[in-house]
């Protein structure tokens, strides 16, 4: 991934540009040594991938910001941002009337698909809605019933709090209704699960299941991919959210800058590359 990021930034340093407050630049009008600071982001572990890329691209281009991240959960995110422990909250779910009414802003910067993924033996394929309503809610509890091997089913979830497990049982209209046989406290973890357990399931956010040895199901017939996400034919998707408190035309320059980046077409590149799908600039309806 360091890598890559080094690729990515030197191919788009040519065209960057950005609209930092009163800024000035070295000898390389591509690195701005003028703004100064540091960012703190904090929720999400879906949303890790994004905020590491983003952190190490910024600080490339703004050698004098320095911007951190944790990871620990979408809820403690948004607390963090709520409690001014953190200047961002990353965010896979939608926020609650309650965090809304406290003036926290829900930033919607990415688009993202829930992958449901089995161990790599599975023969199933494709499932339905109805089907995964059924699975997650313990109504099946065979692999047999859907046509598959005669194996017990393990429905593997995400820990109350987790914005994942949110946005999943939100869609799926399964919120208050599923039974798991674990809940995993982190979307590495809940792959790792599903690799190395015979017929268990789960639900990750799409952009991991590229480096994972778990399979990935269609849905409704259509595969977890960016353009059926598009398209609406793939019915498993969310906003990835950075919450502020407050517009972000209240945040601090540093913080003002992040958002400006990612809104550009430079940052939608970016978000593009890691798997997930840009949108201009908008905050949760």
């Amino acid at each position: 991934m360091k890598k890559f990021l080094k690729a990515f930034l030197v191919s788009t340093m040519a065209i960057l540009t950005l609209s930092a407050c009163n800024s000035s630049t070295t000898n390389n009008e591509n690195v701005n040594t003028e703004l100064t600071g540091s960012v703190t982001l904090n929720g999400s572990t879906s949303m890790e991938k994004l905020a590491n890329s983003l952190s190490e691209v910024f600080m490339e281009m703004y050698p004098n910001v320095l911007v951190s991240a944790q990871f620990t959960g979408s809820s403690a995110g948004i607390e963090a941002v709520s409690n001014g422990s953190a200047d961002i909250g990353n965010s896979s779910r939608k926020l609650k009337p309650e965090e809304i009414e406290k003036g926290i802003v829900g930033n919607v910067v990415a688009l993202d698909g829930i992958a449901i993924i089995v161990d790599e033996k599975n023969p199933i394929e494709n499932l339905t809605i109805e089907q995964i309503q059924d699975i997650f809610s313990g109504k099946i509890k065979n692999w047999s019933e859907l046509g598959g091997n005669d194996m017990g089913v393990v429905a593997i979830g995400r820990e109350a709090g987790s914005g994942t497990r949110s946005a999943f049982e939100e869609i799926t209209d399964l919120t208050n209704k599923t039974k798991y046989a674990q809940e995993i406290e982190s979307t590495g973890a809940v792959v790792g699960k599903v690799e190395s357990t015979p017929g268990a399931i789960g639900y990750v956010s799409l952009d991991v299941i590229h480096n994972s040895n778990a399979k990935s199901l269609k849905i409704n017939d259509a595969e977890p991919n960016a353009s059926n996400i598009k398209d609406g034919s793939y019915p498993l998707s969310r906003d990835f959210i950075m919450a502020t408190n407050g517009d972000i035309s209240k945040q601090k320059p540093e913080v003002q800058e992040i958002f400006n980046f990612l809104y550009s077409e430079n940052g939608k590149t970016l978000i593009e590359s890691i798997g997930l799908i840009p949108v201009d600039n908008k905050t949760q309806n």
